[in-house]
């Protein structure tokens, strides 16, 4: 749940990226973290490996070889982090 609260500003991100930002291992990053949460569903590949357009690339500057995986939070992340939210804020009951 933390990472998702990180990550939810993101529209998309790398793992080297994210893994800078959130101080975290960047080999720990993926197994521990991202590829989890992909097989849950709550985070998903918002621009695979070597299919970028060329708006894409020059977007990004970087070369077709170069490019890495963008993933991103799924809807079904963003509605768990909005609850969240909403029960910090006072909002929604919170069940014991």
């Amino acid at each position: 749940m933390r990472f998702l609260l990180f990550a939810y500003d993101y529209q998309f991100f790398t793992i080297d990226h994210i893994s800078e930002s959130f101080f975290y291992n960047k080999l720990g990053m993926g197994e521990k973290i991202i590829y989890p949460l992909v097989k849950q569903d709550l985070i998903y590949k918002y621009f695979n490996r070597l299919t970028p357009t060329t708006h894409q690339a020059a977007m990004f500057e970087q070369s077709r070889y170069n490019y890495k995986v963008r993933y991103a939070l799924t809807q079904k992340a963003r509605l768990l982090v909005q609850r969240f939210y909403r029960k910090l804020e006072g909002e929604e009951q919170i069940n014991v």
